[in-house]
């Protein structure tokens, strides 16, 4: 008789605050203000469901491309290597293909997350694409940024447009920074965030949210310099331990009994309109779908995604997909690095065997 499995189904793993229960508590406050009933449902099933292993009608998240195009050269981003170039057709997300999604998930589906790969905000209409998604009733509306166009003026545009969340990615301080999210300028990046927080607070702006986050090496030195910089200015602050972004990890050490829950909370929709597998599958490596020939309710219940479903459930499923094993979420994580932000101490959840090193 086979045994009962307790599996191990991570929910948000890879992204941790730096900041205090106080402050996360508000953030959290200000994301659900105004639709409080709707954003508790979507933010409990977003544990409940991959737990349940549960198909809900349509994700409760759905990860859409504007760009798979950057206008940064970071050391450790897998977007400049040849590898990526050869496989991703990198282009913006055509208009109309934005709209025909969203006119189907509209009031379906709670999120939408603008990013993936890219830069966002190079998108010539992007405006107009989260003017769009919120009027069609999408509850929040959040993006991935480098911060280039991240100026008041533009900043102004996404705050009348109804961006809900701006997630903006600033690894380190000073020469750091500016060695890792190359050509930009730190005292820039830190005067539009101190600009954008400044223009809130005058006009009582619960949202957009802003969260900064960095690399965990670009900080790692010195959190506390990182958290004190930007906590005054953001509304929350956040790192991520350095994935095997490269694809250099050869000894990696997995969880047991692994499920993801992805494949319960989200669907990625590239720029090009084809479907993801996963929002780690950067290289488009399974197709699970083609948003320019069908619905997002047919991508979801589809064949290739209820079969990658049911392969998942095995023990030590995910194994039968390639990216998957290079991905960070089946990877085990060590307690070894204790780190300090203000008197407050915490646990850095390092990936086993994997070096904490920029371009590494």
């Amino acid at each position: 008789m086979p045994r009962t499995l307790q599996r191990n189904i991570p929910i948000n793993k890879g992204n941790y605050s730096l900041d205090t229960p106080e402050r996360e508590a508000a953030f959290e406050a200000r994301r659900g203000a105004g639709w409080e009933k709707r954003y508790f449902r979507y933010r409990k099933n977003w544990a409940t469901y991959p737990k349940r292993q549960f198909v809900s009608s349509y994700p409760l998240l759905l990860d859409l491309e504007l760009s798979s195009v950057c206008n940064l050269r970071c050391p450790m981003c897998y977007t400049i290597t040849p590898e990526f170039k050869k496989r991703v057709n990198v282009r913006l997300m055509e208009f109309p293909l934005f709209k025909q999604i969203i006119c189907e998930i509209g009031g379906k589906v709670a999120a939408i997350r603008l990013s993936l790969r890219g830069e966002p905000t190079l998108h010539p209409r992007f405006i107009d694409c989260v003017a769009y998604a919120k009027a069609k009733g999408v509850g929040e509306v959040s993006f991935l940024t480098n911060a280039s166009t991240l100026n008041l003026e533009n900043f102004k545009k996404m705050a009348d447009a109804g961006a809900d969340w701006i997630t903006v990615s600033i690894d380190g301080v000073g020469k750091t920074y500016e060695s890792i999210r190359r050509p930009l300028k730190f005292l820039d990046t830190l005067k539009k965030i101190k600009a954008i927080h400044r223009f809130k607070v005058r006009h009582k702006l619960l949202r957009p949210v802003v969260k900064v986050q960095s690399v965990w090496p670009a900080i790692k030195k010195n959190p506390e310099k990182f958290y004190n910089t930007f906590a005054p200015y953001s509304d929350l602050v956040a790192f991520n331990p350095l994935i095997d972004y490269l694809g250099n990890d050869s000894e990696i050490v997995w969880e047991k009994d692994f499920v993801c829950p992805q494949h319960y909370q989200r669907l990625v929709i590239g720029a090009d309109g084809l479907a993801m597998m996963c929002s780690n599958d950067e290289e488009n490596s399974v197709v699970v779908g083609d948003a320019n020939i069908q619905t997002i309710y047919d991508i979801w219940h589809g064949k290739r995604l209820s079969e990658i479903r049911r392969q998942h459930k095995k023990l030590e499923g995910f194994k039968a997909f390639p990216v998957c094993r290079k991905c960070y979420l089946p990877r085990q994580t060590e307690d070894t690095e204790i780190a300090t932000v203000n008197s407050r101490s915490f646990v850095v959840k390092n990936y086993v065997n994997r070096r904490q090193n920029i371009g590494e």
